[in-house]
Formats: C-alpha cells, sequence, structure tokens
C-alpha cells in the first residue's frame, strides 16, 4: 500500500504544479514564457517528486510508465494494476484541489480546462494528435527506460535527466497537443473540468490515453532490443 500511496501523492502533486502552472500563466504561442514555465513545472514536479518517493514505488505517477516498465519486465503484472488506480486517483484529486483553488480564489482559469489537454494546435486532427502523443511518449519512456536500466551508471542524476526530458518535450507538445504523455494527468483535469461544465476535453480524451500507452509500449519493445546482448 505505501508504494500505491507514493503514486498518488506524486500524481496528485504533478497535476497540481503542472497544470495549476498552466492554467496561471496560459500556454498562449504570443506569450512564450507561459511555455517555458509550464514545462518546467512538469519537469521539476518530476524532479522533487522522483528524489520525494522514487525510493518506495519508483515515481512513475504516469499509467504509461507503469505499462512501459511491465513490458520491459522490470514490474510485478499484480502491482500495475494498483498503480494506475493509485495514478488515476492522484490526477483526479490534484484537479479538484485546482477547482477550489481557482474557483474560491477567483483566478482566472487561463486554459479554460483546468489544463487538460486539447487537440487546437493540430487544428482539430486526432490523427495528429495521436502521433505526437506517440512520438513523446516514445521519447519520454526511452529515457526513462535507459536511466533506470541496470546497466546504467548515472549515479543520483537519473531523477533529474528525467525531469529535464519531460521539460523539453513539453516545449515542443505544449502548442500542439498541451503534452499529455500520461493518461492520468489528461484524465483528472477532463473529468474536473466536465464536472464544473465544460465538457469539450472529454471528446477528444481517448487521444490522450490511447497515444501514450501506445508510444510506452513502443518504448519498451525497441529499448529491450537495444539492451538485448
Amino acid at each position: 500500500m505505501k508504494k500505491y500511496l507514493a503514486e498518488f501523492i506524486g500524481t496528485c502533486t504533478l497535476v497540481v504544479l503542472g497544470c495549476g502552472t498552466a492554467m496561471l500563466v496560459g500556454c498562449d504561442a504570443a506569450a512564450g514564457c507561459g511555455y517555458i514555465l509550464t514545462a518546467l513545472a512538469f519537469g521539476l514536479s518530476i524532479v522533487a517528486m522522483a528524489y520525494c518517493v522514487g525510493n518506495v514505488s519508483g515515481c512513475h505517477i504516469n499509467p504509461a510508465v507503469s505499462l512501459g516498465v511491465l513490458l520491459a519486465g522490470r514490474m510485478e503484472k499484480k502491482d500495475f494494476l494498483g498503480y494506475v488506480i493509485a495514478q488515476c486517483a492522484g490526477a483526479f484529486v490534484g484537479a479538484a484541489i485546482l477547482a477550489l483553488i481557482f474557483k474560491l480564489g477567483g483566478v482566472k482559469d487561463m486554459t479554460g480546462g483546468f489544463g487538460s489537454n486539447g487537440l487546437a494546435g493540430v487544428n482539430g486532427s486526432a490523427a495528429a494528435g495521436l502521433l505526437v502523443e506517440i512520438v513523446l511518449t516514445f521519447i519520454f519512456l526511452m529515457c526513462i527506460l535507459g536511466v533506470t536500466s541496470p546497466k546504467a551508471k548515472h549515479g543520483s542524476f537519473g531523477g533529474l535527466v528525467i525531469g529535464l526530458t519531460l521539460t523539453g518535450v513539453h516545449i515542443l507538445g505544449i502548442g500542439l497537443t498541451g503534452t499529455s504523455v500520461n493518461p492520468a494527468r489528461s484524465l483528472g483535469p477532463a473529468l474536473i473540468a466536465a464536472f464544473t461544465g465544460n465538457t469539450a476535453p472529454l471528446a477528444c480524451l481517448w487521444v490522450f490515453i490511447v497515444g501514450p500507452l501506445v508510444g510506452a509500449a513502443l518504448a519498451a519493445i525497441v529499448y529491450k532490443a537495444l539492451e538485448k546482448e
């Protein structure tokens, strides 16, 4: 249960800091600093949680990461479902906390949907959005699988490398899909947005569930092939 609680806390923190920053500063291309601030918020959240709960659960805080780790043979099947449930619950609670803060404080949500993902940057194309999420998640998971490999020699810098990689994929992806690479991170804000009357994020939610999971599975297959002696 400690592992699941760690995943819950980690994913909740990721949504509060990452999506909360997006809500506060916006992600308008005309104000590029919003891109950087949001990307850093997500990346630094991973860094913080990696050194906080990484020794308890491995700090997946992302169903796609858990799937990649499972397919790479580095995770017990019995733990996978528990991780995913904890991650989705953490994301939901994180988004709910943001709703309370922004509603009670009368703060304008610059994203219009609690930091939920969308397809506006790819002109509503689900196919383009799916491709973006597959590619970005593939890159992110390749980094994670490499850094956490028993053969890796990164010392205590693994969490920093992973966090910076997440920052990098966000810098590209924010203007296209808002960057998910994490089904739980997309699910929580979309559900809270729907509860408050904005059901638009639910229409394309499947893209941000399927895309990251496919990207993670591909990364696991490719990395196992590369690592095989």
